[in-house]
């Protein structure tokens, strides 16, 4: 964002541009399909890659375009918006190339940007397990020191795209840290690797992309296989997770567009009383306008989060990265069920394409990080309330 104005600079204009022609070629019937037919989005993540897309905060010298958050939330928010959203880039630059990137040494970035960047690695992320929910403190799976090896046990559900991946960044605590406060320790997984086993979790919704739950059973890894320090701290978590709460938001207001504009083209031409189109009633427009208010309420917040990410102020950033994460879930519901509202019965059929909108965008308002949780760090941190939890 500019100093003196709420625009964005050209090259992020331009860029918003070429990612809008790209993934309308593709466009929502085609994910509908892939998803339907149990297929993947391979040819748009393959051709995102192939233009620079998927690598746009990746810096210069490991293959990446040098750019930030903001331009890398762009292209995820004007792909969402074209009907053709790519979870994964939430995960695989976001996510692990965001920690390669601060936390990597040299010879780590080396081997993994270049291809995270060109989108021919896809490296998935394991944080979540079933009896921790959204205590990360709780987290079990635990990496024991053997020789110049790391022995990693335990298990992760929820994790998004294993099936496409070559590899997981597989969040755990080492053999003397299993209690109290969690100091993670990052390592990057082949998902070939033996002892690392993973089952699909079916889901209501239909996605290209699949959850799965990971099951490590003394999976040894070389030393390298460590990202970062392990007695880090949680900064080196969060120099993922901050980008993955604004990718989120961004995922979630190109949803919010992309119904919201479905749903005025159709409020424009429908007619069925007096020869005047149904967009000429309150009872239509205000829904859609409230809409409109909330969307560009949520693009503020994820494009300041995004901001203070790229320059630095980690702490700030969070706080945002929180709160657009909050409002993005929330104007994606409440935009895609305005658009089936406005739609009718033709809202609910396949040929309109809103129907399993309506399930994908509340996830916005469970994952990454639950909305009552965001409101418990915003009471605490932002208004200085107790803790609560």
């Amino acid at each position: 964002m500019t100093a003196t104005m709420f625009t964005e600079p050209e090259e992020r204009v331009a860029l918003r541009e070429s990612v809008k022609r790209l993934a309308s070629k593709y466009g929502r019937a085609y994910v509908e399909q892939q998803a339907r037919e149990g297929g993947k989005v391979t040819e748009l993540w393959q051709e995102f890659g192939r233009n620079g897309f998927l690598g746009v905060n990746i810096p210069e010298e490991f293959g990446g375009g040098g750019g930030g958050m903001s331009d890398l939330a762009a292209v995820l928010e004007e792909a969402s918006a074209a009907g053709a959203p790519l979870l994964m880039m939430v995960v695989s630059p976001a996510i692990c190339g965001s920690i390669i990137t601060r936390c990597g040494t040299e010879e780590q970035k080396k081997r993994w940007l270049p291809t995270i960047a060109d989108g021919s690695l896809l490296m998935a992320f394991g944080i979540t397990e079933a009896d921790a929910g959204s205590n990360s403190h709780q987290i079990t799976t635990t990496a024991t020191r053997d020789g110049d090896q790391w022995v990693l046990t335990g298990q992760k559900t929820f994790i998004s795209g294993v099936d496409e991946a070559q590899s997981v960044l597989i969040v755990a605590r080492t053999e003397d840290a299993k209690t109290g406060k969690l100091k993670p320790a990052l390592f990057v997984v082949p998902t070939d690797a033996e002892g690392f086993t993973r089952q699909l979790i079916p889901m209501s919704w239909q996605a290209p992309e699949k959850q799965f739950t990971l099951f490590l059973d003394d999976v040894r890894l070389p030393h390298d296989a460590l990202v970062g320090d392990e007695d880090g701290g949680l900064w080196q978590l969060f120099a993922g997770l901050n980008p993955e709460r604004i990718m989120g938001a961004a995922l979630s207001c190109g949803m919010a567009r992309y119904a919201l504009e479905r749903a005025v083209e159709y409020a424009k031409t429908r007619s069925v009383w007096k020869d005047q189109p149904i967009g000429a009633h309150q009872g239509i427009a205000h829904p859609l306008a409230k809409v409109k208010i909330e969307l560009e309420q949520a693009r503020l917040l994820w494009q300041k989060a995004a901001a203070l990410y790229d320059a630095g102020d980690d702490f700030t950033a969070g706080e945002y990265a929180n709160m657009a994460k909050y409002a993005g879930g929330e104007v994606a519901c409440n935009a895609t069920d305005a658009a089936v509202h406005t739609h009718g019965g033709n809202g609910l059929t396949v040929e309109y394409g809103l129907a399993n909108m309506l399930v994908a965008a509340r996830l916005g308002r469970i994952a990454p990080v639950s909305r009552e949780m965001i409101l418990n760090f915003v009471a605490m941190h932002s208004l200085g309330l107790p803790k609560s939890y």
